[in-house]
């Protein structure tokens, strides 16, 4: 139990939680626990936080949170949970699907939960149906939930004594009861015609990004659609059309630069900025440092792994406002 705001935060930058910021309502004592285990590709923590709230905005997320799926799941206490315009209200077993790499805020009363960070690549669901789940409460009284909500709850004090085989195949079948929980809660959110559309809409736009000519007027002449219908389409959702095109395009940026290998001029231009200032000032204003630190941080980090010197653990990931 860590009864220090540093040792805590130190302890949740090491055990990779996606970072937040974040404020106690309680002046008293802290008081909070994290024990983390690996499980093959699956990372499984476990949390007792104080009462409070803590949230992630844009400059927060990270490129590596980009690859990841966060399936919460409460052991005690309650929780209310936004994120893309959902509101989760979470109970004792219950669970909700969180993207680590868009702005998420989280609102609970002293609690116990269980984070389980899963390679997008292993969850077996549409992206669509996993962006139109994500912010939704799970049940976890009963049905798939419930099964997910008994093995989790036990699972952080169980994950000794693995080998590699036994551990990649047992991550598989934890992934794979996520998974059946997850689509069983579709029914109760399958989209009506407009937002079948929409969906197929977004993933033209995912398809395309690279293209500079992609526009709310080429989009719609490709669906049969007026431009107008186009926007009326995304009235209800996080993002215009020309804002989601744009968000995903810095996020691609942001992830290539972080790789290295590439100018931000060359990285800008492939993925559709034709005006490297522009470029420059946005990705600012958007995660609020300039596109060239990633590409001389990286240069930094190459140096000290040369040098055998330590590599960087990402900053702290929970803080106090």
């Amino acid at each position: 139990m860590f009864t220090d705001i540093e040792s805590f935060q130190a302890a949740a930058a090491a055990s990779g939680l996606p970072p937040v910021v974040g404020r106690r309502h309680d002046a008293g004592a802290f008081r909070a626990g994290l024990v983390a285990r690996d499980l093959g590709p699956l990372k499984v923590i476990e949390l007792v936080t104080p009462e409070g709230e803590c949230f992630r905005d844009a400059r927060r997320t990270r490129p590596e949170d980009e690859q990841l799926w966060q399936i919460e799941l409460m052991t005690r206490g309650r929780a209310r949970v936004e994120q893309g315009g959902a509101v989760a209200e979470l109970g004792p077993a219950d669970l909700v699907l969180i993207d680590p790499a868009r702005p998420v805020r989280f609102a609970s009363t002293a609690c116990g939960h269980v984070t389980m960070l899963v390679p997008r690549r292993e969850l077996r669901i549409r992206p669509g149906d996993a962006d139109r789940l994500t912010g939704v409460r799970v049940s976890g009284t009963s049905g798939p939930g419930a099964l997910v909500s008994a093995l989790a709850r036990g699972m952080v004090r169980s994950l000794g004594g693995f080998g590699a085989a036994e551990a990649h195949r047992s991550a598989a079948a934890v992934v794979e009861l996520v998974s059946v929980a997850l689509a069983s809660r579709l029914d109760d959110v399958r989209p009506g015609p407009d937002e079948a559309l929409c969906d197929r809409v977004v993933g033209y736009i995912e398809a395309r990004l690279s293209d500079r000519d992609l526009a709310p007027g080429s989009i719609a002449a490709a669906h049969h659609i007026s431009v107008c219908r186009l926007h009326k389409l995304f009235e209800d959702q996080p993002l215009t059309v020309a804002a989601l095109i744009r968000r995903r395009r810095l996020e691609q940026c942001r992830a290539e630069l972080a790789r290295g290998g590439r100018t931000v001029e060359a990285v800008a231009a492939r993925w559709g900025f034709a005006d490297p200032a522009h470029f420059s000032r946005l990705f600012k204003a958007t995660y609020g440092y300039n596109a060239a630190a990633l590409t001389s941080g990286n240069r930094a980090r190459k140096v000290k792994v040369a040098a055998g010197g330590p590599g960087d653990d990402g900053g702290v990931h929970i803080t106090e406002g």
